[in-house]
Formats: structure tokens, C-alpha cells, sequence
């Protein structure tokens, strides 16, 4: 009975010596991923406890984007020197120690090419090779922008912008911050995938062009693995709109300017109906006219026009000087649009003025006489004089 006791317990227990010996010889190394451009550090290092064995040869293989088969690329012997098999790349570094059994390389300047599994082997005198698989991931930030589609103003859905996260790996994500305007505008999402592994992904903003929505800000957010924290891009929606109304207002006693609302921003024009502008008498600066002189010669009818590429409006400005004297000016006549002339006509026809006049003239056409109808015509005169 001990002799079939003792044998299966020497069997184990030599099966416990070799685990205990294979757990003593370990190489360590790991996965990395890296952003394109930058440097990977390719961890490789033999752990041995309680062993006598030597390490001949440290040797590197890679298979890769560029090159799918596993192929040696470099080794590393006593000296400390690496050699390249399959010609030289200099990116490559070998910062390990090899007296330290430490086979560790740096790649600089990486690229998708580089993606791929790299092999890190050690070979022992008399055990034979250990070794270990160290994945590369290669990840591409993307180009990032948000562009004006220049809606005008309209009542139909047009695009206002698009958000474009180029050229990333993996893909990013793409999504717009609207808050206010959440339920008047819309966005959608697509992307396009490139042989090389990288993504274009782009997300438009439509809504309806109003004055309304016009001036809002909102935020594209791009985000992803790829990313320690996300990008954020404000814009700024815009209605673009030729000007609207041009109107000149009195700033002080000799400057007028000119205003107008549009988008984008009017650039103005002033200009005299009767004769090119004299430097000597008025002095234009923008949207604001100033007259240098007090002389007749200002007289006129002034216009200034307001103008954007998607349009142009105008308004006039009279200008009469009654004297020369220096202290005011005794009359400025101010024509902002045709709109105030009817104002006019409007109140002289609350007043009862035309309709006083209808009936005196049709009175004196029907019973007057010659004398009679002199002296109603030289009343509707002094009547025309005090309203003119």
C-alpha cells in the first residue's frame, strides 16, 4: 500500500518543480497605443528567478500595416549595439539593458504604417527562447472645423453649417449643442471611411432662416476614445440680409450719418445728385457726411447708398443754407424717404385743407362771379403760403 502511495506523490511533485521553474521565467510586456506622431515606448523584459541559464540574443520581429508577414527587424547581442535586419530605420531605438535582460525599444515619430503586433524574444542558453506579443494601436486625432453655409433670410429650411471631424482614428463623434433652439432646428450625421483606416465624420445644422434665429450661438462637440477631453467649436448662426431700411440722422449741427441694418455690415456711399462731391466743402468718413462750409454752394440733394453682396438701398438728404451767417444754420431740409412725404399728405388731408379747398373751387365754379372768384383764388394763395 505505501508504494503505490509514494509513487503519484513524487509524480506531482515534479510536475509542481517544472510549473514553479516555467513561472520563473517570464516576459513582460504589454499592449500600447499611441497618437500618430508621437513616440512609442515597446516594453519588453525577462524576468528570471533562481536560474543559470544565459541570454545569448534579444531579437525583435514585427508584422504590421506596411508589412503583414512576421519578419526580424532587429537583434541585440552582448555588445548593446542593435543591428537591423531588413534595413535600417532609424526611429527605432533600443533604450533596454541588455546585462539587465532588458530588450525595451522606442519608436519615434509613428505612424499608421507602424500599427501592428510587435514580438520582443529572449534566447537562453540552455532553456531556448521566451518571449512575448506587444500590440501597437496608432490613433489619429481628427481635423476639426465648423463652416458658414451664408443662409439668407427666407422662410424655407435651408443649411446653416456643417461640423467636420477629418481624417480620425477610430471615428469620432460628432453632435451639436443647440439649446434654446433645440425644437427649430435639426441636425444629421454621416461619415466616410478611407483605406487607411480613417474617418471622416460630418454633421450640418438645418434650420429656417429668420430674423429670429439669426445672432444665436450654439456648439459642435467632437469627442472619442482617441481624446483626453472633448473639442467644443461655438458658432454663431447667421442670417445674411441686404439692408433693410437706410435712414440719416442729424448727429450734430454740420454731421449726419447714415444707418442701415444688414448682415454683413453695410459698407456706405455718399454721393450729390448735381455734381461730384468738393473736399473743400464736406468731408465723408464711413456712414457719416460733415459739411466744412456755410456758402449756397452746399445747396443740394444729397444721397447716401448702404450696400452688402447681397444688396444695396438707398436714402437723400437736402440740404438748403439761407445765409452765410456763422453762428447756425437756418434751414436743413431732410428727405429720409418717400415715406415722410406721405406722412404729409396724409396730415394736410386730416386737416380738411384739400377738401376746403375742393369746395371753394366747385362753389365758384357753380355760382360765383369773375370778382367772386378772384378774391376765393387769392385766399386759397394765402392759404397755400402759411401751409407751405
Amino acid at each position: 500500500m505505501g508504494r503505490f502511495f509514494l509513487a503519484p506523490c513524487l509524480v506531482l511533485l515534479a510536475v509542481l518543480l517544472l510549473g514553479s521553474g516555467a513561472d520563473a521565467q517570464q516576459v513582460i510586456g504589454g499592449s500600447v497605443t499611441v497618437v500618430q506622431g508621437d513616440t512609442a515606448i515597446l516594453p519588453c523584459k525577462l524576468r528570471l528567478t533562481d536560474t543559470t541559464e544565459d541570454l545569448t540574443q534579444i531579437t525583435w520581429q514585427k508584422r504590421t500595416r506596411e508589412k503583414p508577414s512576421n519578419d526580424n527587424f532587429i537583434t541585440v547581442g552582448p555588445s548593446q549595439e542593435p543591428r537591423f535586419v531588413r534595413g535600417r530605420d532609424d526611429r527605432f531605438k533600443y533604450i533596454g539593458n541588455f546585462n539587465d535582460k532588458n530588450g525595451t525599444l522606442q519608436l519615434s515619430n509613428v505612424a499608421l504604417k507602424d500599427e501592428g503586433s510587435y514580438t520582443c524574444i529572449f534566447t537562453l542558453f540552455p532553456g531556448g527562447t521566451k518571449k512575448t506579443e506587444i500590440p501597437l494601436k496608432v490613433t489619429v486625432p481628427p481635423f476639426t472645423n465648423v463652416k458658414d453655409n451664408l443662409p439668407t433670410l427666407g422662410t424655407e429650411e435651408v443649411l446653416f453649417a456643417t461640423c467636420t471631424a477629418a481624417g480620425s482614428r477610430p471615428p469620432a463623434e460628432v453632435r451639436w449643442l443647440t439649446g434654446d433652439l433645440e425644437k427649430k432646428v435639426r441636425t444629421t450625421t454621416n461619415s466616410i471611411q478611407y483605406d487607411n483606416g480613417t474617418t471622416t465624420t460630418v454633421s450640418s445644422l438645418f434650420g429656417v432662416p429668420t430674423s429670429e434665429i439669426n445672432g444665436h450661438q450654439v456648439q459642435c462637440v467632437i469627442s472619442g476614445d482617441f481624446l483626453t477631453k472633448e473639442i467644443s467649436l461655438p458658432f454663431t448662426i447667421q442670417v445674411y440680409f441686404s439692408p433693410t431700411e437706410v435712414n440719416i440722422r442729424l448727429i450734430s449741427e454740420d454731421t449726419f450719418e447714415c444707418v442701415a441694418a444688414a448682415n454683413p455690415r453695410a459698407k456706405y456711399n455718399w454721393s450729390r445728385s448735381d455734381q461730384p462731391l468738393l473736399e473743400s466743402a464736406v468731408k465723408v468718413d464711413g456712414a457719416k457726411l460733415q459739411l466744412l462750409s456755410l456758402t449756397s454752394g452746399l445747396n443740394g440733394l444729397y444721397r447716401c447708398e448702404a450696400s452688402n453682396a447681397h444688396g444695396s438701398k438707398h436714402s437723400q438728404l437736402y440740404v438748403h443754407v439761407a445765409g452765410t451767417c456763422s453762428a447756425a444754420w437756418t434751414f436743413f431740409g431732410l428727405l429720409v424717404s418717400v415715406n415722410a412725404i406721405g406722412a404729409a399728405v396724409w396730415c394736410f388731408s386730416k386737416s380738411g385743407y384739400f377738401k376746403k379747398r375742393h369746395h371753394l373751387v366747385s362753389k365758384d365754379s357753380k355760382n360765383g362771379t369773375n370778382s367772386q372768384r378772384e378774391i376765393l383764388r387769392e385766399k386759397l394763395t394765402a392759404v397755400e403760403s402759411r401751409n407751405g
